[in-house]
């Protein structure tokens, strides 16, 4: 998978780059299905969200990139909100504008003044977002390269000179304001035809040349001999049945009505039984647009002229950008209401390609799903620390039922999706190398597991899971093998852990099997020099009460059990008072 964009922020121009699809469980187990309701209500932004956290890959040079967008975006909440604003505008103009439409027909003159507005306006926008751009200290290459963008738009298409030919074309038709239309009657004193008599530079008023048509027709003197023509203008007729716009039985005072002109007294008007559903002052234009264009044909040439340089024009690129920016201001907009709260949060830290002996370090984190839906307060949750390394590069996490054992496994899967879309994450500090995909071994539901039953189907899972898993890849297993007996249970985990142990790649193993942690040093004889290295984490407790707090250190088994014990009292002596056998 490959994303290729003429200028984006979340995506470099850079065609060696390759991505990948979380896959649909881990998406779900982590939680993040769960978070992306809380950024926004719409259900479509939900799902591009969810399509950008989705795609992931490995490349210092992608998680660098949004991460210095993000930390921009962050710092300047009213750029965001400018930006967001400008872009509106721009996707108006190419969802209901001219850009997208056919210009090989010839155009009238009321179209093309309709599209020289069009892209007076986009220019202007062009001209605020770069604007936008400059008036904040951005340093993010994202945000530098749609700046450049934006210029080399604007200055390729020399807009500058475009300006100059808008402004003078304004002036050309600023003029025009209202045309005189003649219409013939027949001996019912219905319209015959009609025609374009002339443009004028001066607004028709109630009073003058169309007047009161009902009082007109009244009054005896008011029936003048000829025409108010006087030889002097010509009658340009509307050619292809310009009438069948209008219901056959209207009349002249019905179409007088239909052009929203006040040619009727409150009486004759009255008496009208209906009117035209259609907006007919619009198809009346349309349909002496060309007359009228023929009687301009001075502006209507020079419109021509300017906008064929420019009828290629496209803006796409410019509202494909929108989606993106929503990314990010979304969880920006997030983040800045749990920062009111007391979370704390950091800019990741990208390790450069080729540090090969640390590929994490975690400082003071914690489960930004804990924090977003459940009704813990800051002080409440419990940070952690982690590091992957060329020595621990497989963790198998032990600890008391209850203890935090999942809660720690999807926090560390959450830190590396919100990091890899360059968003700040919870902690002091998170220095990574970028994985190329998360993959999730979660128990599944009864439902899922009829036909090759509990064991079979999560055996399926996992070898499908190590197939599709490299080097660079986040394999998160909580309690994998343990539907079936415990030296079932073992024997299969033991082989999947020398396995992946022999891919390399970054692993959690949360297990109540503290047997196989025991066994770390002999898995680790066991791995080929360069392979990955296993680790024993556990969840520690004291006198049976949980801290929530992890560390490496062998595994404490059997004390787990008795402190739970001897808190409910249901150790041998404390149930029977006798002494221990």
């Amino acid at each position: 998978m490959s994303k290729k964009r003429v200028v984006s922020i979340l995506f470099p121009n850079d065609d060696t780059i390759q991505y990948h699809a979380m896959p649909d469980t881990a998406w779900h187990d982590l939680g993040l299905d769960a978070l992306c309701e809380k950024l926004t209500t719409k259900v479509n932004e939900r799902g591009m969200i969810s399509s950008v956290m989705r795609t992931m890959t490995d490349s210092p040079k992608v998680s660098q990139f949004r991460i210095d967008c993000f930390d921009d975006l962050l710092r300047f909440p009213e750029f965001r909100d400018r930006m967001i604003k400008l872009l509106d505008q721009v996707q108006f103009l190419n969802d209901y504008g001219s850009f997208k439409k056919d210009h090989d027909i010839k155009a009238g003159l009321w179209e093309l003044l309709h599209r020289l507005s069009e892209l007076d306006d986009y220019i202007k926008c062009l001209e605020n977002i770069r604007d936008c751009l400059n008036d904040y200290d951005v340093h993010s290459d994202a945000l530098l390269g749609l700046k450049d963008y934006i210029t080399a738009v604007y200055d390729t298409s020399s807009f500058e000179e475009l300006k100059k030919d808008i402004a003078a074309l304004k002036a050309d038709t600023s003029s025009l304001k209202s045309v005189t239309i003649g219409v013939n009657l027949n001996t019912n004193f219905e319209a015959s035809s009609i025609g374009i008599v002339s443009v004028n530079n001066k607004e028709f008023r109630n009073s003058g040349i169309l007047g009161n048509f009902a009082d007109a027709i009244v009054a005896k003197e008011g029936i003048r001999e000829g025409n108010d023509w006087n030889g002097s203008l010509r009658f340009h007729p509307v050619t292809n049945n310009a009438l069948d716009f209008l219901p056959s039985s209207d009349n002249v005072a019905l179409f007088a009505a239909s052009l929203g002109q006040p040619l009727l007294g409150p009486a004759v008007a009255a008496t009208l039984a209906t009117s035209p559903e259609k907006d007919s002052t619009r198809y009346v234009t349309k349909y002496f647009d060309k007359d009228i264009s023929h009687m301009l044909s001075h502006v209507t040439r020079k419109l021509e002229q300017v906008l064929s340089r420019y009828v290629s024009l496209s803006i796409g690129h410019i509202t494909d950008l929108i989606p993106e920016f929503i990314f990010y201001i979304r969880w920006a907009e997030y983040l800045d209401t749990l920062k009111e709260k007391g979370y704390l949060f950091c800019k990741p830290d990208v390790l450069a390609e080729g540090s090969e002996h640390t590929r994490m370090i975690a400082t003071g984190i914690y489960n930004l799903k804990l924090a977003a839906l459940s009704e813990e307060t800051p002080e409440s949750i419990v940070p952690n620390s982690l590091s992957f390394t060329d020595e621990q590069s497989l963790f198998l996490l032990t600890g008391a039922n209850r203890g935090g054992k999942t809660t720690i496994t999807q926090a560390i899967g959450l830190l590396y999706a919100l990091a890899q879309c360059g968003i700040s994450v919870p902690g002091k500090g998170f220095t990574f190398a970028p994985v190329d995909c998360i993959y999730t071994h979660y128990p599944a539901d009864e439902d899922k597991t009829m036909d090759l039953g509990r064991l079979g189907e999560e055996c399926q899972r996992f070898k499908d899971l190590y197939t599709n898993a490299t080097a660079s890849s986040l394999l998160l297993l909580n309690e994998t093998f343990s539907t079936t007996s415990f030296e079932e249970g073992y024997f299969i985990a033991r082989d999947a852990v020398l396995a992946l142990l022999d891919k390399n790649c970054r692993v959690i193993y949360n297990t109540h099997m503290h047997k196989l942690a025991y066994e770390i040093p002999e898995l680790n004889k066991a791995t080929s020099a360069g392979h990955g290295k296993a680790a024993s984490l556990v969840v520690q407790s004291h006198n049976g009460e949980r801290s929530f707090k992890v560390m490496v250190a062998p595994p404490e088994g059997k004390s787990y059990a008795e402190d739970i014990a001897k808190k409910y009292g249901v150790t041998y002596d404390m149930l029977t008072g006798k002494s221990g056998k």
